[in-house]
């Protein structure tokens, strides 16, 4: 052991303790510090051959730091359990309207350039049924473009989904909207990405604090089982 960086140290009695560099006290060789079967008679047993290593129990979860918690919610101006709470909420609040608002701006946005294709194809194929239109429905002219037809009464089925009786808005005013939508999605991704990270660290604040509150809780029902 002292080959290892421990001190040893010789009690009264023959009893062993272990010191490890930076250890303020020592650890003392006997079962009931270190667990059953550490005894120095027991060890010299092991090392004998005359009985098997004794095995170690494994280490109890650690809770959470009180100064840990403490700092947490001094970093974020917290001071009651009250306010933690009141704060978590707020902060899942705002995280969930901007969900909102998101999903609402991306549907816009898409609506909107779904709006302008359909629009581009109408005005792509509407000659084609102005000409027909023309000839006043002539058999021929449908013979001859068809396909046309059928592309340009598609569009048309597609534009009067998407307006559902409304008027036909002009293609600069389109453009004008998705840019603004664009604009509107980009700032709102912005302030989504805050608050889905200040929502995280509140509630990891108060689940740990809840965390420290209940194995404070139990410590004191054992006790006062005791």
């Amino acid at each position: 052991m002292e080959e290892s960086g421990y001190a040893v140290k010789w009690g009264q009695g023959g009893a062993i303790s272990f010191l490890v560099p930076g250890q303020q006290r020592a650890t003392r060789l006997r079962s009931a510090t270190l667990g059953k079967g550490f005894d120095p008679g027991n060890i010299r047993d092991v090392i004998a051959g005359k009985r098997p290593m004794p095995k170690l129990d494994a280490p109890a979860p650690v809770a959470p730091r009180r100064v840990d918690l403490i700092v947490d919610m001094q970093e974020h101006q917290i001071n009651e359990y009250d306010q933690l709470t009141t704060e978590a909420e707020a902060a899942s609040a705002r995280f969930h309207v901007l969900t909102e608002q998101l999903r609402q701006t991306e549907a816009d946005l898409a609506y909107t350039s779904e709006l302008m294709g359909a629009v581009v194809q109408y005005a792509k194929t509407r000659p084609v049924f102005d000409e027909y239109k023309a000839t006043k429905y002539s058999k021929r002219f449908l013979a001859q473009h068809e396909a046309e037809l059928a592309d340009y009464r598609a569009a048309k089925a597609a534009l009067n989904d998407l307006l559902d009786g409304a008027k036909l808005p002009k293609m600069a005013q389109l453009k004008e909207k998705r840019r603004k939508l664009a604009a509107e999605k980009k700032a709102l991704y912005a302030k989504y990405r805050a608050a889905q990270q200040e929502m995280r660290q509140t509630v990891a604040v108060k689940t740990n604090i809840d965390y420290l509150l209940g194995a404070t809780d139990g410590r004191k029902n054992k006790e006062q089982e005791r």
